[in-house]
């Protein structure tokens, strides 16, 4: 198998300072894999991005916006566009590493669409939470709707948008919220305890595109074996229905139980088994082609690089052995980096991620009742009984 992971330290520049999107998440996490070896996998090829340019970030963002992040930066009292604010500081050199970021995924894009290779990550991008116009929820710049928006140019159909970050990925829905060709799913924090405040069940797809939009709102306190059988209860079988051509993945790790800023419990076991279900879902439908981007994880040290050591690992080849141990250079690298974090020793949290299959009538619970109300929603418009548990 041939895979492609984009990545240079130059990623590492969309950096908001003090601020929980920490950018050593994503170097520690290059880092151990690249000390387990996972990078240097037989068919793996490593590209250094280029940029976005500019007519390739107004297949998503306006114009206008463009220029408001390019001239950001060198005002201290702009205001507008959901810049310079608390969530969305500006920093110097904003435009270019945000555009960077975009020239990653959209990297990882085109070679899977070519063919070039079957798998493509970029774990510096997933900034899911960016709107045409607006910054938010720490993005500047939308790289997966930026990535989809040119898989369309190039004559995609059918591109299936998996988002399993803890917060909804409510700009990526947006974007394509009246487009049949794009099928946004995203699993997530209730609405009504987490931010951005959207991804109700109800939110379906605009009168262009009913079931286009997927959202499975999960009640705060959801583990590893409701989570997984929430997605199981509703992603396969509204995927399977849609028959992508391709799959993006935005495997944001702050679904975690020790992740600062959210309040779901899964562990890393947990968010492994999940990156192996979409693998299994590209696999079955759309001959193993996957893209795949980081996202949101804040648990900068105990959590983010071993989850996305495991997600390079499965773009890359065979799954990492949940019980391999941290490696001690990497630990020694860690330690030195965030001297006030945790270092793990493995990579495991010690779970046996597994989860009781969802049934017909199953609505004892907050989980099963959220479950229910997705496939209520969005089962119909895909010809699926949302009653039917083969469905």
């Amino acid at each position: 198998m041939n895979a492609l992971v984009v990545w240079s330290d130059k990623l590492l520049a969309y950096d908001l300072g003090d601020h929980p999107l920490d950018p050593v998440r994503v170097e520690l996490t290059m880092a151990l894999a690249r000390e387990l070896g996972v990078l240097d996998r037989p068919g793996v090829r490593l590209v250094s991005p280029e940029p976005a340019t500019d007519d390739e970030l107004l297949r998503v963002h306006r114009r206008d916006y463009l220029e408001a992040v390019r001239a950001a930066p060198d005002d201290p009292f702009f205001r507008g566009y959901g810049l310079n604010t608390p969530d969305n500081p500006v920093f110097d050199g904003m435009h270019e590493a945000s555009a960077l970021v975009c020239g990653a995924t959209l990297a990882a894009a085109r070679a899977v669409w070519r063919g070039e290779v079957q798998r493509a990550v970029n774990v510096s991008g997933g900034l899911h939470h960016a709107m045409p116009a607006r910054a938010a929820g720490f993005c500047v710049y939308d790289d997966p709707a930026v990535a989809i928006a040119d898989l369309l140019a190039q004559g995609a159909q059918r591109i299936a948008y998996i988002d399993i970050d803890v917060h909804h990925g409510d700009g990526v829905q947006e974007i394509f919220y009246d487009d049949p060709r794009v099928l946004t799913v995203s699993l997530h924090e209730s609405p009504l305890s987490l931010f951005p405040g959207t991804g109700f069940p109800d939110e379906t797809g605009g009168p262009n595109a009913a079931g286009s939009a997927v959202n499975v709102a999960l009640p705060g306190g959801t583990g590893d074996a409701g989570w997984l059988r929430a997605f199981h209860a509703v992603v396969p079988s509204v995927v399977r229905a849609f028959r992508p051509q391709l799959i993006v993945l935005q495997a944001g790790a702050d679904s975690h139980r020790l992740d600062p800023l959210a309040n779901l419990r899964l562990s890393v076991d947990g968010q492994r088994a999940a990156q192996l279900a979409v693998r299994d879902l590209a696999d079955e439908l759309c001959d193993g082609r996957l893209v795949a981007t980081g996202g949101g994880g804040y648990a900068l040290v105990e959590v983010v690089p071993r989850t996305w050591t495991h997600l390079l690992a499965m773009i890359t080849g065979e799954p990492l052995d949940p019980a391999t141990p941290t490696p001690p250079a990497w630990r020694e690298l860690a330690a030195r980096l965030r001297p006030e974090r945790a270092v793990p020793a493995s990579l495991t949290d010690g779970g046996t991620p597994g989860y009781t299959p969802w049934e017909p009538g199953a609505e004892a619970d907050a989980l099963d009742r959220a479950v229910m109300a997705t496939r209520r929603a969005v089962f119909p418009p895909h010809g699926l009984d949302p009653h039917d548990p083969r469905d």
